[in-house]
């Protein structure tokens, strides 16, 4: 086992009041946590680690993760719900809700295209349905349309929100101890990369390992 780090997760009522993206943002910058997607597991292979953070809060309804990227490269091919987002320029945020229950896993390329689904064990997911895809809002800095590898500096950000009550959480004004991971990825790009915010300790990439999630805490 990796040593498991503790995020506190605040709550910020009015987050569900904001007029806009821009504004959830500003408000997240203000008073959320700042992570940093850091952690470059297997760097003998995959030595590449571009700036990646992720500001976190709750709103007692729904999760509210800003993620922020800088990258040498930039990629948006995918561009269907459920495609395999992680060869993009890609964040992800995995959530086990229930000590020993299923996890979730929220992949997102940098135009907000996402891939979810829910498990018990990596071999076995459920995938979410459109609907269900649908209520996860996704605002991206880099747009809506796909396209083809981009070499330069690329800052980008994407804003997304998850209803809790879509991975099972009633929240009731009482601290929620969850587990989960941040990862940063880009396996098709010129410069793949697998970085992760708490340490995964594998042979080879895998994001799919609940035992190294940390904990985070809605406040």
């Amino acid at each position: 086992m990796s040593e498991s780090k503790t995020l506190t997760v605040p709550r910020i009522d009015a987050l569900d009041a904001c007029s806009g993206p821009d504004e959830i943002i500003s408000m997240l910058d203000a008073s959320a946590p700042r992570g940093s997607i850091s952690c470059a597991n297997w760097a003998a292979e995959y030595p590449y680690r571009p700036l990646s953070t992720f500001t976190i809060a709750h709103s007692g309804t729904a999760l509210y993760i800003d993620f922020f990227s800088r990258t040498n490269f930039l990629r948006a091919e995918v561009f269907e719900d459920q495609g395999p987002v992680s060869k993009d320029s890609c964040v992800e945020f995995f959530v086990e809700p229930k000590a020993g229950g299923e996890y979730w896993n929220f992949e997102f390329n940098c135009i907000g295209v996402i891939n979810a689904s829910h498990r018990l064990t990596r071999p076995q997911p459920t995938r979410l349905g459109a609907e269900e895809l649908a209520a996860v809002k996704r605002y991206a800095s880099c747009g809506s349309r796909p396209f083809r590898e981009l070499e330069g500096m690329f800052s980008w950000n994407l804003l997304v929100i998850i209803p809790l009550s879509l991975i099972g959480i009633s929240y009731e004004g009482k601290p929620v101890e969850m587990r989960g991971n941040f990862y940063k990825c880009a396996s098709a790009t010129s410069q793949p990369h697998f970085l992760s915010w708490n340490p995964v300790l594998t042979p080879s990439p895998d994001f799919h390992r609940p035992e190294f999630f940390g904990k985070l805490i809605l406040q």
